[in-house]
């Protein structure tokens, strides 16, 4: 069993063996439950990861499987033990696999009882995005991560992108003075090949949430970031939610003009508006806006912005404005040298060539097998992925009461003394 206190400070000493981490020559064991396109993805990027084995695979289709244990074969020499029969099978992986860290990336609903049953054997999740679709499903990833020891970490790679990261190494130098508002965004329209097939229009496994719930559905990646940069949890937390909706129109939309009218989601009712707009205030008086934008057509955009009363960065003009230090008054710079000067120490060179996601999912990978290693806290904890998750769920009830509603503290008060610990 992990010390409690392994949710919060990393120990550099393996237990019971005196040595540092860095001298202990056990591979760290890694079981894979969802082999689908992102499992897959995720576990090439792990392959990269020296002293680290892909101990066992589970998956409800045996050609995935197949699939992964040759990757192993070729790339690493190894021949993980597979798990391929129902949608309970990960159970019996858990069970007889000695494994330190499992990656969970089933399908939305499992995510959190795959991970509550990992925590019980003593094994690190690290789980895709949203780690919970409920309310109550977030608070048992903290009652139980809080109960067993086990730290537990919601995969959330844009928090670990380059320029993120320097905006922080910035944010914590106190160029941007007090940190004041942020805006935030899923700008990704995802008709066409991940609610739906591209070639037939008939519906890929995310599109019942379309057809049955009007929320944001797809948080994390817009307010990952912003959590550190506003020191959520750390200092300060989010007290309230007031979500609103447009219609659902673009949807039909996009079946008409690609499909013709006779097409069965031409004309098929979906709940989930076009457009999702959420502003959460904090105890401190920040505010933040999201906005959930994944069914219209538009190039890719997170439309991050964080601004504060000495400046602010727009990462969609790709500018910055800093008072009294830019050159020219009420003038943006350009952002690029500043994301190299503050370049963040996760982004060094270690000889691994980037790869899913211009490099962050091998980055995030390499320092959460770091902290199954060392039995210590991961990179991005329980709270926070709590945190990220709970707003599908927040923004479906306020919608639906068509007003704000509270947002639970799932650091049950423990923001008001904890540190910012996120890349530090």
């Amino acid at each position: 069993m992990i010390a409690s206190t392994a949710l919060e400070f990393a120990h550099p000493l393996m237990a019971g063996t005196g040595k540092l981490v860095s001298e202990v020559d056990t591979p760290v064991r890694v079981g894979i439950i969802g082999l689908g396109a992102r499992g897959s993805r995720l576990m090439s990027e792990l392959l990269k990861i020296n002293e680290m084995e892909i101990a066992a695979l589970c998956d409800l289709f045996q050609d995935r499987i197949n699939r992964a244990v040759t990757m192993c074969k070729e790339r690493r020499n190894q021949t993980p033990k597979t798990y391929c029969k129902d949608d309970t099978t990960y159970l019996e992986m858990l069970d007889k696999e000695q494994l330190d860290a499992v990656i969970i990336a089933s399908y939305w609903e499992y995510h959190t009882p795959m991970a509550v049953e990992a925590m019980k054997r003593g094994i690190y999740p690290g789980i895709e995005v949203p780690c919970s679709l409920t309310v109550e499903e977030c608070w048992a990833l903290v009652e139980t991560s809080e109960k067993t020891g086990v730290p537990c970490m919601m995969l959330e790679n844009w928090s670990f992108r380059r320029d993120n990261l320097a905006i922080l190494n910035m944010i914590r130098k106190g160029f941007f003075g007090e940190i004041i508002h942020s805006h935030c965004a899923h700008s990704h329209d995802c008709i066409d090949h991940w609610f739906f097939d591209s070639q037939t229009g008939t519906d890929r496994w995310p599109a019942k949430y379309l057809v049955n719930y009007n929320r944001d559905q797809y948080p994390t990646h817009s307010v990952g970031p912003v959590l550190s940069w506003m020191d959520i949890n750390c200092g300060d937390v989010f007290t309230e939610i007031y979500s609103t909706a447009t219609a659902s129109k673009g949807i039909n939309a996009y079946f008409k003009r690609k499909f013709g009218e006779n097409h069965p989601n031409a004309n098929r009712k979906f709940k989930q508006g076009d457009i999702v707009t959420s502003t959460l205030k904090t105890a401190n008086g920040k505010t933040l806006i999201i906005n959930y934008d994944m069914q219209l057509p538009r190039p890719y955009s997170n439309r991050w912005l964080i601004q504060g009363t000495l400046g602010v960065y727009d990462e969609e003009r790709g500018g910055i404005y800093l008072a009294e230090k830019s050159p020219n008054y009420h003038q943006w710079e350009e952002w690029k040298p500043y994301e190299e000067k503050y370049l963040h120490k996760w982004w060094q060179p270690d000889g691994i060539e980037a790869g899913g996601h211009g490099g962050v999912d091998y980055i995030q990978l390499r320092e959460f097998i770091k902290a199954v290693r060392a039995k210590g806290p991961v990179p991005l904890n329980v709270y926070d992925s709590a945190v990220m998750s709970a707003i599908v769920d927040l923004s479906g009830q306020s919608i639906k009461k068509n007003r704000p509603v509270a947002f639970p503290d799932f650091t049950k008060g423990k923001w008001k003394t904890r540190k910012p610990y996120f890349g530090i």
